[in-house]
């Protein structure tokens, strides 16, 4: 009786594990291997080591044979397989339209783009500083530009919002399309009319067929000198403070690649020369203006730029900035009075609640006593 009280205080988990460790050992048991010819060393190191099989959702991390101390080869080590997991390529979420923004497009801001056409005179910073203003009411405080457009520039900026600054450097690696205006036989230390003109030079000869053998000659690779009043940075010092000091840094050529490019002008002011151009991320169309100067055997500086496409996106379906903020103003006002309609409720339900919860315990008060009681109390 004492051997079976036992058994029975056993617990279950311990019994389980008991019968599976019998049950395991039994298997053993019962395998028996089968005798390996013998291998000779010699053999099995030289011996060329077997192929993995191509397996495309596998990365064969095996290790090649390996040099001991002595210069022996010692046998590859086996190591684990991992299974490759390609990343996923991100998505950028859609631009939001331009006309009135609903409550549910502010709360799609919180992981926004925003495409701006850049006004004159303004920075690519003001144009951010102004939307993320704008958008304190929703809490959002990450705002930032995917390229810099220069307050003489005009165009597409791409704007992301909240968690859609992640995308920033995603739609900058992107190609772009610029059109623009150059003026011929006048150079400037910034290739554009930042700057007072520093060079002249004749451009009477200069005609319709040059122009074109100009196209041919800058369109495909090419390797371009950054202007000097640029954001780059050379020994931790951006170099348009180093030119606007009296600088002067030799900075190497990149490489960048133009798609197509189309020169023309009027007739009514041949020194001025109009252009359209696809290119890659990084191209400076000041420096594209100043090297077709040099090519044409004159001078030239950019006069006017705007940005047309970054990628798929274009201008065209762009926001005013007057019109982006005209709507931002709206639903503001929007979102605030329906933030008074909720809270208006809400104390009117309490208020209700609280009424109802006067009037049962008033009822209740007011209760009359059993006939009983009545006549105890009597």
């Amino acid at each position: 009786m004492a051997l079976l009280l036992r058994r029975t205080c056993i617990p279950r988990t311990t019994q389980l594990a008991s019968r599976r460790v019998v049950c395991l050992r039994a298997a053993a048991s019962a395998v028996v291997p089968t005798p390996a010819e013998p291998t000779d060393v010699t053999t099995l190191l030289s011996a060329e080591p077997v192929p993995a099989a191509e397996d495309p959702d596998r990365l064969d991390r095996t290790a090649e044979a390996t040099t001991s101390i002595d210069g022996a080869e010692e046998l590859p080590k086996k190591q684990h397989v991992w299974p490759h997991h390609p990343k996923a390529k991100r998505v950028a979420p859609t631009p939001l339209r331009p006309g009135p923004i609903t409550e549910a497009e502010l709360k799609v801001l919180e992981n926004g783009v925003l495409l701006v056409d850049k006004p004159l005179s303004w920075t690519s910073f003001d144009v951010c500083n102004k939307i993320r203003w704008m958008l304190k009411f929703l809490g959002i405080k990450k705002v930032g530009h995917a390229g810099t457009l220069d307050p003489n520039a005009t165009g597409l900026l791409i704007v992301c919002t909240g968690r859609g600054t992640k995308f920033c450097d995603d739609f900058m690696a992107e190609d772009k399309v610029y059109s623009g205006t150059l003026r011929l036989g006048e150079g400037t230390a910034s290739y554009d009319a930042e700057s007072e003109v520093s060079e002249r030079q004749p451009w009477e000869h200069i005609t319709d067929a040059d122009l074109e053998a100009a196209c041919a000659r800058f369109t495909g690779e090419l390797m371009q000198v950054p202007p000097m009043f640029s954001a780059i940075k050379v020994g931790g010092q951006k170099m348009y403070q180093v030119a606007r000091e009296g600088g002067h840094v030799e900075l190497p050529p990149r490489a960048v690649r133009i798609d197509s490019l189309r020169l023309w002008r009027d007739a009514a002011n041949p020194q001025e020369v109009h252009f359209h151009v696809a290119c890659s991320k990084g191209t400076y169309i000041r420096s594209l203006a100043h090297d077709l100067g040099r090519a044409l055997g004159s001078a030239a500086h950019l006069v006017a730029l705007r940005r047309e496409a970054s990628g798929e996106h274009a201008v065209g379906a762009a926001w005013a900035l007057p019109d982006l903020v005209a709507a931002l103003t709206a639903a503001k006002e929007a979102h605030a009075a329906r933030a008074a309609e909720r809270a208006e409720a809400e104390r009117a339900a309490k208020a209700a609640a609280a009424e109802a919860g006067v009037e049962a315990g008033t009822g209740a008060g007011e209760m009359e006593l059993p006939a009983e009681a009545q006549v105890q109390a009597a």
